[in-house]
């Protein structure tokens, strides 16, 4: 498994955002579901609290060696951002 690094950047809307380096490495280990982003990135996300009403995104640059986690956020948009193909 690759290793992960998150961006200072990241670490900076994690911290302003409530979400813990666990829950990102947790999402990024572990998604339910990866599709593609701008500028060959890609999001990793998946459903998460109580009854999964909310969804935790992580941008992601996959590079050889590790995870480059761009940034992240939490949203309760889930029908908007999940694919059901």
């Amino acid at each position: 498994m690759k290793s992960i690094q998150i961006s200072g950047h990241a670490r900076f809307e994690m911290q302003r955002r409530g979400i813990t380096a666990a829950e990102v490495e947790a999402v990024v280990n572990h998604p339910g579901q990866v599709l593609p982003a701008k500028n060959g990135r890609q999001v990793f996300q998946s459903k998460v609290g109580p009854a999964e009403h909310l969804l935790l995104r992580v941008f992601v640059k996959d590079e050889p060696a590790a995870y480059a986690v761009i940034t992240v956020y939490q949203t309760n948009k889930v029908a908007k951002y999940w694919r059901t193909t």
